[in-house]
């Protein structure tokens, strides 16, 4: 059973002082003036799903001018159950509630996982590494607490070892010490990483033929301590042969890191591991970042999307929260109707827009539209307003 995003309400968040918004189970088209508030709300359906912003803010950053904090929740229902999510900034603090009982960001993850596109998303295939990467990484910590807590940890490791090459005392026999611990929270990761990677490519691989039926997307995990061996046993069900990948990775990254050594004290980083590894995106067996078109670019992206979607649902047996943040004006026409129809219907929707233009009557008839802004003056708080 299917759980749904039913009512967002914020207070002294952003530009608004008072807003509500109910949800529409199919699609909901917030459609407004630029710098209405539009992207602020898709934030905090973000913020109350995923307990994370595309924007990073800092806690003071969400809380209106002049205001000392701000509050934002978010009603769930479905399977059964009603969920609030809540979160309070006070005193440049932010703090999460489930239910009324205080939680951590992960206590918020999970129970309706969203997906975000946004127009920085198009330039995900030129930019580097790290960005898809960072996809990859925000994408399965919602699926699963255990992935979520390897990226921290193995974040807080890098940093720390980092911290440590960079000080003059530094020496091979004191990073010893770190490479244990580095080299077994990485292989974790990897092989998280390469078994969530192998879900997402078999539907973008199909989604990406639909858009574009005369040509061959694929995507491939490319670790920067080399190939490994037993890879497919990521994906595997028998926990013997995970074990034998896991050990593999582990072994194979300590030894890059003995290999390294000497240059990493040069230039005071970690230069081996799973913060260094590339997602390949190919179109056509050509290295998209290098070859692909403007428009081959967009539809990576798009297979992209559509595959956490997919991935999602096979994983929790229920379809996420998609959010479109003002991507219809960066899509031509086809691809425009080739992803809404990926997911009209069957996935709850919530779209921003300058221009319901870019809409066709039929998506239009069952959408329900919200406009957001009031008049020329901006939005200054108050209910969201039907058209």
């Amino acid at each position: 059973m299917a759980i749904f995003a039913r009512d967002l309400s914020v207070r002294s968040y952003r530009n608004f002082e008072r807003y509500e918004l109910a949800l529409d189970e199919g699609v909901t088209v917030l459609v407004g003036r630029n710098a209405q508030g539009k992207t602020n709300l898709v934030e905090a359906l973000q913020l109350l799903t995923a307990g994370q912003s595309f924007r990073k803010p800092s806690p003071a950053e969400l809380v209106q001018t002049g205001e000392e904090g701000c509050s934002l929740s978010l009603r769930l229902e479905g399977d059964g159950r009603v969920l609030d999510h809540e979160l309070v900034v006070a005193s440049a603090r932010r703090s999460f509630r489930r239910n009324g009982k205080k939680c951590t960001a992960s206590g918020v993850r999970g129970a309706l996982p969203s997906v975000l596109f946004c127009p920085d998303d198009l330039d995900m295939v030129k930019r580097s590494a790290s960005v898809r990467r960072g996809a990859l990484d925000s994408f399965g910590m919602q699926m699963s607490e255990r992935y979520a807590q390897l990226v921290s940890a193995y974040e807080r490791t890098v940093e720390q070892r980092n911290n440590l090459l960079k000080e003059r005392f530094c020496t091979r026999d004191l990073l010893a010490a770190w490479n244990e611990s580095i080299a077994s929270t990485g292989a974790s990761l990897l092989v998280h990483r390469l078994a969530l990677l192998a879900r997402i490519r078999a539907h973008f691989v199909r989604a990406y033929a639909s858009i574009a039926p005369h040509e061959v997307a694929d995507m491939a995990y490319q670790p920067s301590i080399g190939d490994l061996e037993h890879a497919g046993a990521a994906t595997s069900a028998d926990e013997a042969a995970r074990a034998e990948l896991r050990l593999e990775a582990q072994e194979r990254f300590l030894a890059c890191l003995e290999e390294r050594a000497d240059e990493e004290l040069r230039r005071g980083l970690t230069l081996s591991g799973p913060h260094r590894d590339e997602i390949l995106l190919t179109v056509d067996g050509r290295d998209a970042r290098h070859f692909a078109s403007q428009g081959q670019q967009r539809s990576l992206v798009l297979a992209w999307k559509v595959a956490e979607v997919e991935v999602t649902r096979d994983i929790l047996g229920r379809p996420p929260l998609l959010l479109l943040d003002d991507v219809m004006s960066e899509l031509d026409a086809h691809r425009r109707e080739a992803f809404l129809g990926f997911i009209a219907g069957e996935v709850q929707t919530v779209i921003t827009t300058t221009n319901l233009g870019y809409f066709s009557d039929e998506i239009l008839s069952r959408a329900k539209v919200v406009r957001v802004g009031d008049g020329d003056d901006g939005v200054e708080g108050g209910v969201a307003r039907e058209t």
